[in-house]
């Protein structure tokens, strides 16, 4: 009870600290970048997206927490957590598409729970805004194992 307890502060923490806008946004309308998030790495994102940290105790809460924002058409690579990952979208349009499965459009509210090495990415559609808190679940079992980019072929026809 007690971990569980301490990830919904940490959560409601994190996205109240972060500013995500509170305005649902539609298509090509800006999600707000705060001055503490860093560009993503593009070793493991293609376009432009940034990432704040902002739970990174796991000594302590047992989950790491991060508030991610997609420009349109950005995506991560293929990757995957040994320990699995949660994402809350928080704004936004979005993808989640697993290793041999249909992809899954996301919208503000939901929420996708991606089992331990379960071969992943996620990232906004190529004309709309896309947010969301990332979880990195239970972080002893170590950092994600990051893939190859998914080419614009297989992003540009994931609905045809």
């Amino acid at each position: 009870m007690r971990k569980e307890f301490s990830l919904a502060v940490a959560l409601v923490s994190a996205m109240a600290v972060n500013g995500v806008s509170a305005q649902e946004p539609g298509k090509g309308e800006r999600i707000e970048v705060t001055d503490r998030m860093e560009p993503v790495n593009p070793d493991w994102f293609t376009g432009t997206g940034w990432l704040e940290m902002t739970v990174t105790d796991t000594d302590t809460f047992g989950v790491s927490v991060a508030n991610v924002v997609f420009e349109p058409g950005c995506r991560n690579h293929w990757h995957k957590h040994p320990g699995g990952q949660l994402l809350i979208v928080t704004g936004g349009v979005g993808y989640y598409r697993e290793r041999g499965k249909p992809v899954r459009v996301l919208r503000k509210g939901d929420v996708v729970a991606i089992y331990p090495g379960v071969e992943h990415w996620h990232g906004a559609t190529p004309n709309t805004w896309f947010a969301h808190m990332a979880l990195g679940t239970n972080p002893d079992a170590g950092p994600a194992e990051w893939l190859e980019p998914v080419g614009d072929e297989e992003y540009y026809n994931l609905e045809k």
